[in-house]
């Protein structure tokens, strides 16, 4: 398995792909094709023989030194095997040469294998009421790098 840049052939192939990411295809609207066209420089694939088996969409704050991670997902099939820690550090990395000093991402407040996830990479996670519009909190977590 290698980590590479995300091509267009990738993103066509996560977005055919996207229930075996998620489970079903609830993010299908997430996956904008401006991760990979405006965005393409800090989106990332691990792939095997030509197939995606987990990729990172992210981006770099206008506003803040901050790195920005919108997406990542792995196979059903490849879960558990460190491919999504290995694409948050390269991220890190990424952020970091580009003078980033933080990393940042957000979740539902249901989605428990997130939190403990992004907790167990030394996120700080909290829950901010409204974040995404009333009645919609989410938990928004920040890690300095």
């Amino acid at each position: 398995m290698h980590l590479a840049p995300c091509s267009k052939e990738d993103f066509d192939q996560i977005l055919g792909d996207v229930s075996d990411f998620w489970d079903s295809d609830r993010t299908l609207h997430l996956h904008l094709p401006i991760f990979f066209h405006e965005f393409g420089n800090s989106a990332f694939v691990v792939k095997e023989q030509g197939t995606v088996k987990a990729y990172l969409f992210g981006f770099l704050s206008q506003t803040k030194s901050t790195g920005y991670i919108h997406l990542v997902a792995v196979r059903r099939a490849d879960r558990r095997k460190g491919l999504a820690t290995e694409l948050y550090r390269h991220f890190s990395s990424f952020a970091q040469a580009n003078r980033c000093n933080a990393l940042k991402a957000i979740t539902t407040p249901s989605n428990i294998v997130s939190v403990k996830f992004h907790e167990k990479l030394g996120f700080e996670a909290t829950v901010i009421p409204d974040y995404a519009g009333p009645g919609k909190p989410r938990v928004v977590f920040q890690k300095t790098i």
